[in-house]
């Protein structure tokens, strides 16, 4: 002990003569920043200077104070506000808070700001005391209120649910914590107000109305209406248009639906709407599904009334009669609705081809040919006065064809055309020359070549044959009045407007039937008609031949277009066809000009060797060309020996220009649309489809045969829409297999072998039936086009 107090005594006298003892060597300032900063430099020392420069501070101290400062913060401190404290540089706050925050789980830097467990628990027991005072909190609001992220704030909450926050939150809408009295009251309110509701209220009016939350509301609503609390249901989700149908609205509104439908056998969409169903159609498909009903456009049809209506048709076309089926529909269609459910029943019967639909009422077409029947006598009369008081009539036959009409009115229709684009023109130019005022028009004179005497000869024939055609063209043979007026004999108990429509429905035949008695008679008469008669016959036999040689022309051009064997094909037709027609017209003019025979004989390969028989050598040669050079197999050949022919007869065959070629491509058009629009044999509407659409797409005629029709659509392949494609190979097919069918029994198998089986007759009637849905589609192919044109 005392040798401690010794050693204590003598360093205080070592301290003492230190304190007295001169300085022999001192630092100053600028060496002691020199010296800490080659010790910072080198890592020996780890301080961080002060922005007043005064101080070097250690990062514990830095750490000491950060803690110390977040403490007298009450556990949230801006990093911002601890650098003006701490007075060292951002970067060094920043990271002694990273630091703090990563070692201390509970302190977090967040959103540059230190926040410790201390506040947050605080902060829930503030949020507790407004969940209890007002039954819900938002989360959304609550963080701008303490300017905290969302999801933090969130997750913070959720943790101390239960603990510090006595609710609950919402399991739809996250963002929101409510109390299960605040759940438990408005419950009580939402269960009341819905069990009070007799018919579909919108839940959005409701939530306005009520100040519900929405989120809630949906949320407690579903769960009282799955339980059975609620009879009723939601429509819509939870969206704005969300509707709230109680059950015994829903079954007031069944009940409604069901009787008048059994009691009326139809149902109106719009009654449904009103009653307060959104979607009619699929409410009564879904309703109805076992029921047959039909749908038009403002309502549906029960079995009850199309079995009425089926059976009176069936009744009228079995007594060859007619029906009135307007007191059988339902007073409120619409004449839309009426047509479309009257056609849907011919179809469905499949009986278009025996009766036929005039307005609401349908009339079998044996009772149509009874009405034309009683104007046979009229006819035979009218046509007698006719070529007696007429005899423009006494042209050639070939006058009475439709082709001469058909130009004539496309020419019409042209000029039309140009009339009207030049009266547009006249508006357009804003200007009026002559002194007529406002109707005035400026008149050109344009300067003509003055024609020779033969000129003039042939424009004189040609006015006269024009003439002609039009009378005959235009020729009527009764007015619809006189027609209804012959019909009130046979349907006495109709009314006005069906027998005006049934008199519009059989104009059109009696015209034509009216111009072939015409032309019947005229024949009759001009068979002993004078000398000028027969000058002219001849005359339009030559025009005849010209437009058959430039046909012939036409027809070689389209049949270039396909492979060596099915040009070989079409060749064999057109010279057994149209060549043909052409070679006997070239010898009846020879006939009627060296023979005394009557060349008016039907001509057949016998006859025309006879012809030639009896003519002179120099005619005789290049005509028996012609004649042999019809079993050859080509046309070229056959043209060569028609321009010689006609040459040697004193024929002058005329090319044909392109805007004579232009009208016989439309003539032949026309001819075959006629033929397509009343063509019912599916293997002719084939036919006469795919050249049409061969014309449409190459612009060059067609005459082939019917073995040349899958040629033809091979052809077309790839120049024709792909669903037109489609539907043609199918209905090719189904066209086949008719021919095939039809064949059964009667022969066997060529390509098999064997016996046919027996034909089914329901595989017979739903081919055909399959064929008579399909035929409309494929002439629309054409037809729609023709449409669309006008």
């Amino acid at each position: 002990m005392a040798a401690d107090w010794e050693e204590i005594r003598r360093l205080a006298a070592d301290f003492q003569r230190a304190q007295f003892a001169d300085t022999v060597q001192r630092l100053s300032e600028r060496n002691c920043i020199e010296i800490v900063a080659k010790l910072v430099l080198e890592k020996k020392l780890d301080v961080v200077h002060t922005l007043d420069g005064k101080e070097y501070v250690t990062p514990a101290q830095i750490n000491r104070e950060v803690r110390d400062e977040l403490y007298m913060q009450r556990g949230r401190i801006n990093v911002v506000d601890l650098q003006k404290i701490i007075n060292v540089d951002l970067v060094h706050v920043e990271g002694r808070a990273s630091e703090i925050a990563k070692s201390d789980k509970s302190t977090q830097l967040i959103l540059g700001q230190l926040i410790d467990k201390t506040y947050l628990d605080r902060l829930a027991e503030e949020v507790n005391d407004k969940l209890q005072e007002a039954g819900q909190v938002n989360i959304a609001e609550l963080s701008k209120t303490y300017d905290l992220p969302g999801d933090f704030l969130t997750g913070e909450l959720n943790a101390r649910l239960g603990r510090v926050i006595m609710g609950q939150i919402d399991q739809c809408n996250r963002g929101v914590i409510f109390t299960q009295a605040f759940v438990s009251r408005h419950k009580a309110r939402i269960c009341g107000l819905f069990s009070a509701i007799t018919r579909p209220t919108q839940i959005n009016n409701l939530l306005n109305l009520y100040g519900f939350q929405e989120n809630l509301l949906y949320s407690v609503l579903e769960e009282l209406v799955s339980s059975g609390r609620l009879k009723g249901s939601v429509t819509g989700g939870r969206q704005d248009k969300a509707i709230y149908v109680p059950d015994i609205y829903s079954k007031a509104q069944s009940t409604w639906v069901e009787s008048f439908l059994k009691q009326n056998g139809y149902l109106e969409f719009e009654p449904l709407t009103r009653l307060g169903i959104p979607d009619p159609v699929n409410y009564i498909k879904k309703k109805f599904k076992s029921s047959k009903l039909l749908f038009l456009k403002s309502a549906c049809v029960g079995r009850t009334i199309v079995d009425q209506l089926e059976a009176s048709v069936e009744e009228a076309i079995n007594s060859a009669s007619w029906v009135d089926l307007q007191p059988m529909l339902p007073s409120s269609l619409s004449e839309e609705d009426v047509g479309i459910l009257l056609n849907e029943v011919l179809r469905a019967m499949n009986v278009q081809s025996s009766a036929r639909l005039l307005s609401t009422s349908v009339v079998s077409e044996k009772f149509i040919s009874g009405c034309l029947a009683l104007f046979d006598d009229i006819m035979q009369q009218k046509a007698q006065k006719e070529v007696k008081n007429n005899p423009v009539f006494l042209i050639t036959e070939e006058d009475v064809k439709q082709a001469s009409f058909l130009l004539e009115t496309s020419a019409s229709s042209r000029k039309d055309k140009r009339d009207d684009r030049r009266k547009k023109g006249t508006e357009g130019s804003g200007s009026v020359k002559g002194g007529g005022g406002g109707n005035a028009r400026e008149i050109r004179i344009r300067k003509t070549k003055k024609k020779s005497r033969r000129e003039e000869d042939s424009d004189e024939e040609t006015s006269h044959t024009s003439q002609g055609r039009n009378k005959l063209g235009d020729m009527s043979f009764l007015s619809v009045e006189e027609i209804m007026q012959v019909l009130e004999k046979k349907v006495c108990d109709s009314s006005e407007e069906m027998l005006q429509e049934l008199a519009e429905q059989i104009l059109r035949p009696l015209s034509k039937l009216y111009q072939e008695v015409v032309s019947a008679a005229f024949m009759s008469t001009s068979s002993t008609g004078a000398g000028g008669s027969r000058k002219k016959n001849m005359k339009d036999l030559q025009e005849e031949i010209n437009n058959l040689y430039n046909n012939i022309r036409l027809f070689e051009k389209g049949t270039k277009l396909f492979s060596d064997e099915t040009q070989a094909t079409i060749a064999r037709h057109v010279l057994k066809t149209v060549c043909t027609d052409v070679t006997n017209v070239l010898l009846s003019l020879v006939a009627a000009e060296h023979m005394t025979s009557d060349s008016s004989t039907a001509i057949t390969s016998e006859i025309r060797l006879k012809i030639l028989a009896k003519l002179s050598d120099e005619v005789k040669c290049p005509l028996m060309k012609l004649h042999n050079s019809l079993n050859g197999k080509a046309i070229e050949e056959f043209l060569s020996c028609l321009e010689t022919s006609a040459e040697e007869c004193g024929l002058l065959l005329k090319k044909g220009d392109k805007k004579r070629e232009r009208q016989a491509l439309f003539v032949h058009r026309q001819a075959l649309l006629e033929q397509l629009k009343d063509a019912e044999d599916p293997a002719l509407v084939l036919h006469l489809t795919s050249i049409l659409l061969f014309q449409n797409v190459t612009h060059c005629m067609l005459h082939a045969p019917g073995r040349c029709v899958p040629h033809i659509i091979g052809f077309l392949q790839s120049k024709i829409p792909e669903d037109q494609l489609k539907l043609l190979s199918q209905y090719q097919g189904l066209v086949v297999k008719q021919l095939v069918v039809q064949g059964h029994g009667l022969e066997k198998n060529s390509s098999l072998g064997e016996e046919d089986s027996p034909v089914v007759p329901d595989d017979v009637e739903s081919l055909q039936k399959e064929l008579h849905s399909l035929s409309r589609d494929v002439k629309d192919i054409i037809l729609a086009q023709k449409k669309a044109s006008e």
